[in-house]
This record gives C-alpha cells, structure tokens and sequence, in this order.
C-alpha cells in the first residue's frame, strides 16, 4: 500500500513539473502584460511536434547518439518556440496593446485556432508516435521502492528549468527589469527600462519553456497530436490560477500540486474524475482564495 502511494507520488510530480513548466509562461505574460496568452498551448504542441521532427523524422539519434540527439533538440525545441513566441506577440498582440483588453483576448483566442489548425494542416490529424525509447527504461532504488529513472529525468528537467529561471528574475538586472515593468509599466519606462524589450523577452522565455514541456510529453508518453495543447494548456492555466496568476514561484506550486491531486485522485478515487478534481480544485481556490495560494504582492513576487 505504502509503495503504491509513494509510486503515485513521483508520478504526480512528473506530471505536476510539465505542468508547472507550461504555467511558467501564462505567468510571465500576465505578469507583465495582464493578459491571458491563450496560444500558450499551441506552442506547448509545437515544442512537441518539433522535437518529433528533430528526433524521428530526422532521426539524430541514430547519428548523434540518444544524449547528444536529445540535447541538440532541446536547443532546437527551445529556439523554434521562443521565435514562434516572438512573431506571435509582434504580430497578435503588440498592435492592440492600446487597445481595450477584450481585443487582445479575441486575438490571442483567433491565435490559438490559427495555430492549432496550421500544426494540423502541416502534420496531419493522426498521433504521431515516437517509436522509440529515448529515456532510460531502468529503475533505482530509493527509499526502499523502485523509482523509474525516466520519470526523475522529466521531473528534475522541469525543477532545474524552473529554479535557473527564478534565479534568473530574481538576480539579474534584466529580471530586475522584468519585475519593475510587471509592478508598474509606466514608471519602470520613467526609469529607463525598456518595456517593449521587456515584453519581447517574456515572449521569448515563455514559449521556449512551453516548448520543452511538449518535448518532455512527447518523449515521456511517446505520442503526440496537434490538438494536445488545449487540455494541457487550460490544465496548465489552472495551475497558475491556483498558485496566483502573475506569480513564479505560484505557478510553480500549483503545477506540483495539481499533478499530485490529478495522480492521487486518478489511484484512490477514479481515473474518470481526474480531470473533474483539477476544475474542483479551481472553482475551490476561485472561491476561497480568489488570487491564488501565493497572492501576496503579486507582480512583485514575479
């Protein structure tokens, strides 16, 4: 009983981690822009999709070898998404940033189906398989249970990400930069900080980590389709929502826990209402704690 709740657990924090990782980037963006990127999950599918051309259509494995073909992917994925994140911004949104905030939610909305659609068209409508097992498939023991090594590698992927991007906002100048513009966009620009850049980064930063979220699906699971970005996305919303929209460490709070309810849920109660539990889990924190967990200072906290 107790190896089974400690498997659910690692599990959990698997999923929770990619979760996180997604979340990342709908905070960012609303943090500094106070705007919901609903495209965010279209470019989590094209970070799988690309990662699938790089890996098996190219197939770098066979000429690289598993480690080296999965690292030059991971540059791959991580570019392509960000300069995909930046066109989107250039093109969607920078235009109506005067504009009243409905229009860029009907934009980001049009994105959304934009893309979802071009992937579609461009890859087919069929899952795509990876067919081949890129992660180890061995175990190692830990507390006394036999803890799979792929799902560590995708969870401590996502942690490592997510730490060298808190450090990242917390202790650089240009983060400094990005904090200032989240709390007040008007007197960081008094202060000499350069918002359109600041936005453009966000978008580049934000995306890439939606990228190498698809990528650790899609290599994890070893399919993928062109419309698993909505359930993934609207997951990885909730999860922002949860720890506090606009708040880094929040986003990656909540992701961890909403993978564990999802898994713990799935185990104990029915793998039927794992998806219910996550949408309870919101409507609760909407109810109870409107701003999320870690609602405190928000734009600060970013």
């Amino acid at each position: 009983m107790l190896s089974h709740f400690f498997e659910q657990i690692i599990y959990g924090l698997t999923v929770g981690g990619v979760y996180a990782l997604i979340a990342l980037g709908y905070t960012m963006v609303y943090g500094v822009m106070k705007l919901i990127n609903f495209a965010h999950g279209e470019l989590f599918t094209l970070g799988a999709f690309v990662g699938f051309f790089f890996l098996v259509t190219l197939d770098l494995g066979s000429f690289w070898g598993p480690v080296l073909a999965i690292s030059l992917t991971v540059v791959g994925v991580s570019g392509i998404t960000a300069l995909a994140g930046r066109l989107l911004e250039r093109v969607a949104y920078r235009p109506l940033r005067d504009s009243d905030r409905l229009a860029a939610v009907v934009s980001a909305l049009g994105a959304s189906i934009f893309l979802q659609n071009l992937i579609m068209v461009v890859s087919g409508a069929k899952y795509r398989a990876f067919g081949v097992d890129l992660l180890p498939t061995t175990f190692i023991q830990f507390a006394g249970q036999s803890v799979p090594v792929a799902r560590l590698f995708v969870f401590l992927t996502a942690v490592v990400t997510m730490l060298l991007l808190y450090v990242f906002i917390n202790n650089t100048r240009f983060g400094l930069a990005i904090r200032a513009a989240a709390i007040d966009q008007g007197a960081a620009r008094l202060m000499g900080v350069d918002v359109n850049k600041v936005i453009a980064v966000v978008f580049v930063i934000g995306p890439a980590l939606g990228g190498l979220a698809g990528l650790l699906v899609g290599v994890y699971y070893g399919q993928i389709n062109f419309d698993m970005g909505q359930l993934y996305g609207l997951k990885a919303f909730t999860a922002a929502v949860i720890g506090g929209i606009g708040n880094i460490p929040g986003a990656m709070i909540g992701g961890l826990l909403l993978g564990l309810l999802e898994t713990l849920g799935a185990a104990y109660v029915s793998g039927a209402w794992k998806d219910a539990l996550s949408f309870v889990a919101l409507i609760l924190i909407l109810v109870i704690r409107p701003t999320g967990i870690l609602s405190e200072r928000v734009a600060e906290k970013l």
